[in-house]
């Protein structure tokens, strides 16, 4: 909303020559503070915008300005749709509305090129209700609680201040501040469950958000694996791992060396790929499957 907002502003100063805060704020239905901020950003942006005190005062652009479809290429009108369009789905913003401003100023029609869709499949009421709780509380400050599997199958109840939707390696994550710990964490999204929002509020002043880089205690330590896949598991060497990780060997088999979390998880991971895949190193690796297949074949022949 912030964003088409801004651009809001910008057409009713072209349009009125001149308005005041007061009038800005009624129309958007917003506070004169937010207003005032609209206005400095647009400044910061380059947009030519002063205010003037005093009778007959108010919010003008530079006479003469002209919000100029000529100073951009082709290209960069295409980049700035194409970035909005891909922002959508987490934005919170009335996407079609400022689109469909661009594209009559630029006289573009063909720009549809991307759809974002958070949902698993089979999942996709479940999953959009739980993205748009998470966005929405992430931008309103509203601290959060659900329950969460974490990778040794252990549940826990968490309470914490949503800060950023995340995504990582084929999945979501939503970086936190966890009221227990006192600290950020990062938590996969498909395995929080039963979200609720609190009745409490947050600041983000005093809270560090530590890039990504920074995070991979929350990912677990890791170990380098080689892996030797069938040629009939081509699709899921190629579903799974990068291309430089992966070479290809006279036979047809894959050979792949990769990082992977030493956590419960591998386990769950090397097993879904059956007999396509054959751990060549390290070895305690090979002795842990081996044991889990053993532990698997015992509870079937006891049921």
């Amino acid at each position: 909303m912030k964003l088409n907002r801004m651009f809001e502003i910008v057409y009713l100063l072209l349009e009125r020559k001149k308005v005041t805060a007061d009038e800005l704020a009624k129309h958007f239905e917003v506070s004169k503070r937010t207003i005032l901020r609209d206005i400095e950003a647009l400044s910061i942006a380059g947009i030519p915008i002063f205010t003037s005190k005093g009778k007959g005062g108010g919010i003008s652009l530079l006479e003469n300005y002209v919000l100029n479809k000529a100073v951009l290429s082709t290209d960069e009108q295409n980049q700035i749709i194409f970035a909005l369009q891909s922002l959508a789905a987490t934005e919170n913003l009335d996407s079609q509305d400022i689109l469909s401003k661009l594209q009559a100023l630029f006289k573009k029609t063909d720009t549809n090129w991307i759809e974002v869709n958070f949902s698993r499949w089979g999942n996709e009421d479940i999953d959009n209700k739980k993205f748009e709780l998470l966005k929405q509380t992430i931008i309103e400050n509203v601290a959060i609680s659900f329950t969460y599997a974490n990778s040794n199958g252990h549940t826990s109840q968490k309470k914490v201040y949503p800060l950023k939707l995340l995504f990582k390696s084929k999945a979501w994550y939503l970086q936190a501040y966890c009221l227990l710990n006192q600290e950020c964490r990062v938590y996969k999204i498909n395995r929080m469950n039963e979200i609720d929002s609190e009745n409490e509020t947050f600041s983000r002043q005093n809270i560090e958000i530590p890039k990504i880089e920074n995070t991979s205690d929350a990912f677990k330590d890791t170990l380098c694996l080689n892996l030797l896949f069938s040629k009939d598991s081509t699709f899921r060497v190629y579903d799974e791992f990068n291309a430089s990780d992966i070479k290809m060997n006279d036979d047809g088999s894959l050979l792949v060396s990769t990082q992977l979390p030493d956590d419960y998880w591998l386990y769950s991971f090397l097993l879904s790929l059956g007999t396509g895949v054959r751990v060549l190193s390290p070895q305690k690796v090979k002795e842990n499957l081996l044991a889990q297949m053993d532990e698997m074949k015992k509870m079937y022949l006891e049921s």
